[in-house]
């Protein structure tokens, strides 16, 4: 695989990671009530012993 393939792939990886994590959260979060949650996302790679861990408060719409 050339060196641009890999980054292409690595970006469609990327962007689909977040555009649905970005929609789950958007459902999860409907009807929460509010307040904070911790939102975590682990990123692995088969075959590797990749498991990079990415954290973050976020702050719920009220109702």
């Amino acid at each position: 695989m050339t060196d641009d393939a890999f980054e292409m792939s690595v970006r469609k990886f990327l962007k689909q990671v977040g555009v649905t994590a970005h929609q789950e959260l958007e459902r999860a979060a409907r009807g929460s009530g509010g307040g904070t949650r911790t939102a975590r996302a682990v990123i692995t790679l088969e075959g590797t012993d990749l498991e990079h861990v990415v954290e973050a408060e976020i702050v719920l719409p009220n109702g």
